[in-house]
């Protein structure tokens, strides 16, 4: 089988408007849209089964139901998915004792501790908490680092300089003070 030059010509010209195959259409990092697509358009099969769907959700929902009632386990399965959903994490019944400072904190760890070890919290919900009080000694070690700050700024404006005097004003200054005696 021999393949002739205009089988060649037809199979690499591209039809007019496009790119020479092998090239790009648009600079490499850049898209043909550089704006995206706009926020919250939704795609054409979506938009089409909306509208075959527009003004049948009722006898639909209606229908789901009849089957689920007939002991269809999918309809009952979709139905109760719609009536309740999922939760991601559960509400925990645990007083935490209050923590006001740096203090209270190992009462709240041992309480979380001890509610982990009797099965009131799982591992996971403890350690949450136990994050939590983490977080509160953060709170208070800030608290506290810009308390002692805001008092150094305050105790070296308060103070009087000294002056400035080299080492050897120094020893004499101190010997001098030790002759006097």
């Amino acid at each position: 089988m021999s393949v002739d030059s205009l089988q060649i010509s037809e199979r690499t010209e591209t039809p007019e408007g496009e790119p020479p195959r092998g090239r790009r259409l648009f600079q490499k990092g850049q898209s043909g849209n550089p704006a995206g697509r706009a926020r919250g358009s939704k795609n054409k099969a979506t938009l089409a089964a909306q509208a075959l769907l527009e003004g049948e959700a009722e006898a639909l929902t209606r229908k789901a139901v009849e089957l689920a009632l007939a002991g269809n386990a999918l309809a009952l399965k979709l139905c109760l998915d719609r009536v309740y959903a999922p939760r991601r994490e559960r509400p925990v019944a645990f007083t935490m004792p209050k923590i006001e400072s740096a203090e209270d904190l190992a009462a709240a760890m041992t309480a979380i501790a001890d509610a982990a070890a009797q099965g009131e919290l799982t591992p996971g919900e403890a350690f949450d908490l136990a994050r939590l009080t983490d977080s509160f000694l953060r709170a208070f070690e800030a608290r506290d680092d810009e308390r002692q700050r805001k008092r150094r700024a305050e105790a070296a404006a308060q103070a009087v300089p000294r002056p400035r005097q080299s080492f050897r004003e120094w020893m004499d200054a101190r010997f001098a003070a030790d002759e006097g005696r």
